[in-house]
């Protein structure tokens, strides 16, 4: 075993896994997720959870990060939140959205 490790310390093989840690990336321009006009819309209770959900699976769709079988599936899991919400139910409703942000990754 020692004479193993002498030779990979003389031939520079130990070094050469070390040298790679001490490589350096310099980052992307944009280090976000979202397209630089992307706005998260504002509205309150219900409503405004739906939008917000809404809006990031948009933009995931668009930026690639699902696709388009998975955003419809989002889509029909949020039309009975739709209708608790319009029905005045905004907690059944709230946790329509949330059950479906957990089913499919998201928090």
């Amino acid at each position: 075993m020692k004479t193993a490790f002498r030779f990979l310390c003389l031939t520079g093989l130990l070094a050469l896994p070390l040298a790679a840690c001490n490589q350096t990336a310099s980052a992307p321009a944009n280090t976000g997720v979202a397209p630089a006009g992307f706005r998260m819309p504002e509205g309150t209770g219900c409503k405004g959870e739906i939008d917000r959900y809404r809006a990031v699976m948009s933009n995931d769709l668009a930026m690639g990060h699902v696709n388009q079988s998975v955003y419809n599936q989002v889509e029909r899991e949020l039309g009975p939140a739709d209708a608790a919400c319009a029905g005045g139910r905004d907690a059944e409703a709230v946790r329509i959205v949330h059950a479906t942000k957990t089913r499919h990754g998201y928090r």
